[in-house]
């Protein structure tokens, strides 16, 4: 049986910070937060519901980080599929000629991408 690398292990643990500190303040304060970030216009509910989603995966991501390969790959899966999706929704966002996208979107898009690689290297590493 293959063990997971500590680094992925580091990986994890560091997303399950950012996931917490972004989601954290979405939640609790959602127009604020967004005013920081360049947002005029926000929905209360869609802002809570990311905040949900990224404290799902993020608390999962602490849980999960002593498991085995079988569980990392499953939540690199799930990781893989939630970034290329965001990506996806950012992207279409920012190309909407009817919507004024706020500059923090390509930061957060930015992230996104770097994640979703970082994502899909370690899962190619835990084919091999």
């Amino acid at each position: 049986m293959q063990k997971v690398p500590k680094a992925l292990k580091v990986w994890f643990v560091i997303h399950f910070v950012l996931d917490v500190l972004f989601a954290i303040p979405l939640m609790i304060a959602p127009k604020a937060s967004l005013a920081l970030m360049g947002w005029n216009t926000f929905d209360p509910l869609t802002t809570r519901l990311v905040a949900a989603a990224l404290l799902g995966i993020g608390i999962e991501s602490f849980l999960g980080r002593n498991s085995g390969k079988e569980s990392y790959i499953g939540m690199l899966n799930l990781k893989i599929i939630w970034s290329a999706a965001a990506i996806v929704a950012i992207v279409k966002t920012i190309c909407c000629p009817n919507i004024e996208a706020p500059i923090g979107l390509v930061a957060i898009l930015g992230g996104f991408i770097l994640f979703n690689f970082n994502w899909i290297y370690w899962r190619l590493q835990l084919n091999k």
